[in-house]
């Protein structure tokens, strides 16, 4: 069954979207081993609102913790420590989305950083990339890191507005897969999010 890892170049690009679009598009389930920052709702709850997906297929974390920070920072201020050893994919009769926590290389704890851990896994992974100024350096550093790890990247997931000159610099340097582009959308809905992505990737390739 198809398993796939979700990560980005950074925070607040759109990775949650994507994996919602991804979920919904594979007819699959969600699951983020880690959430940092429970305020304002979760990642999770988010991708159930974009995905009208049943409450059985967004499967729960293994940590929730309070603070909008860093895991490693954020289960220091709940005074626990994340042990990635832990950190296993749960089993899933449908194909299997795993969103990351921020990038790739963010700390789980003192001494593994997420990218450690998807090594560990060796999934196809995903990532999710801005189009926004700084990308090229971003997501070029990003790629090295994975690829470092022994991390098997599927491709690169754009989002944002087009820009075609960074975007064909990160396939060409980074000799890596365009699998296609999300646009921000002025108006976020499960069908709006569905019809960006059916017109943006093809799902075959993510099969």
């Amino acid at each position: 069954m198809t398993r796939i890892v979700v990560t980005g170049t950074g925070t607040d690009i759109g990775k949650t979207v994507f994996a919602a679009a991804l979920t919904r598009a594979l007819d699959g389930c969600y699951w983020k081993p880690v959430q940092a920052g429970l305020d304002g709702g979760t990642d999770a709850q988010r991708v159930a609102a974009l995905t009208n997906l049943s409450p059985d297929r967004i499967l729960p974390e293994v940590w929730r913790l309070e603070t909008p920070a860093s895991p490693h920072h954020a289960a220091d201020l709940d005074g626990v420590r994340i042990d990635a050893d832990l950190l296993n994919p749960p089993p899933c009769e449908r194909p299997l989305v795993i969103e990351g926590a921020g990038g790739a290389l963010v700390p789980l704890n003192h001494e593994v950083l997420f990218a450690d851990v998807f090594a560990r896994w060796g999934l196809p992974l995903v990532v999710c990339a801005s189009t926004a100024l700084g990308t090229i350096n971003h997501s070029l550093l990003t790629l090295e890191a994975l690829r470092a790890r022994g991390v098997p990247v599927l491709g690169v997931a754009f989002i944002g507005p087009s820009h075609d000159s960074s975007e064909a610099a990160i396939v060409r340097f980074g000799k890596v897969k365009r699998l296609g582009r999300l646009p921000w959308l002025d108006r976020l809905t499960p069908d709006s999010l569905s019809e960006a992505f059916a017109a943006g990737f093809d799902p075959s390739d993510f099969a």
